[in-house]
């Protein structure tokens, strides 16, 4: 009697399982039917919206700007990589630098470097004025940053505020005659006076080399203006009344040589007193 009640007890535990097991094994199934359709339907959304999303984040450059990739391609690639995403150990991203950057390192002929060196000297450009618009284009439409105004940049400038914030900003570099003077490792900063203002200028926005950047929130353009005034309408004319210049940088030369000098006038005076005597 034991074994019989024991064996439907079982029989009855089982009926009753299976109901539950069932259940459980719909609610697995359709919660995986959901997951299937839910990600099936992201990725429908995903195929239609995507291309509309990049076109918008990626526009078609413009007539310049296109011209500029062009020669970008054949001259800037190899040390700065396709898209100007840098090449480690060649060149660095130029992404966000603007045209600014561009005017004044190609407009100068600091860029393209012949090799890798301290610092990028000016040379002869080796693209004319119109293609450093065009590259400058491309890098402003490929990522943006600072560019340098259209116009007249000494418009309504003050040489004597000019004078002023040169003299506090950037003489202890490019010297108080704006000769320029060494720096450390091998840098230095360079004479202002092959500059125009448009290179003025894009210095002063991108900052090349040691120079640090001087944003508008840092020297307005008002300021800006005052300043290439000063470098162009004061420094680069010879007004030494007092005489030789001695290269016109600054204190240095003019203390070496009143030391020289001076000696030199010491040691004949003390020779001519011994003779007399």
């Amino acid at each position: 009697m034991t074994s019989d009640n024991d064996r439907r007890r079982g029989l009855l535990a089982r009926l009753r399982g299976r109901p539950v097991a069932r259940s459980r094994g719909r609610r697995r199934l359709g919660a995986a039917v959901r997951l299937i359709a839910a990600l099936t339907l992201a990725g429908g959304a995903y195929t239609v919206f995507a291309p509309g999303v990049q076109a918008q984040e990626n526009p078609p450059l413009t007539g310049a700007a296109a011209e500029g990739k062009a020669l970008f391609d054949v001259s800037c690639v190899t040390c700065h990589g396709r898209n100007a995403q840098g090449v480690e150990g060649r060149g660095p991203s130029l992404v966000g630098v603007g045209a600014a950057s561009v005017e004044f390192q190609v407009g100068t002929g600091r860029m393209p470097m012949a090799r890798q060196e301290a610092q990028a000297m000016r040379k002869p450009p080796v693209f004319t004025d119109e293609q450093v618009r065009q590259l400058g284009q491309y890098v402003q439409e490929l990522g943006g940053g600072p560019e340098v105004p259209q116009g007249d940049l000494r418009e309504g400038a003050d040489l004597a505020t000019g004078g002023e914030l040169f003299r506090i900003n950037c003489s202890q570099c490019h010297a108080f005659g704006g000769g320029g003077g060494a720096l450390s490792s091998g840098k230095y900063a360079p004479s202002l006076k092959p500059a125009s203002d448009r290179q003025i200028y894009a210095a002063m926005l991108s900052g090349p080399q040691n120079m640090p950047v001087f944003g508008d929130n840092q020297i307005t353009p008002e300021q800006k203006a005052d300043i290439i005034a000063y470098i162009q309408e004061t420094l680069k004319h010879d007004q030494d009344q007092g005489g030789f210049n001695l290269g016109r940088y600054g204190p240095s030369t003019e203390g070496i040589a009143i030391f020289l000098v001076g000696i030199v006038a010491l040691v004949f005076a003390s020779l001519w007193i011994a003779g007399k005597s």
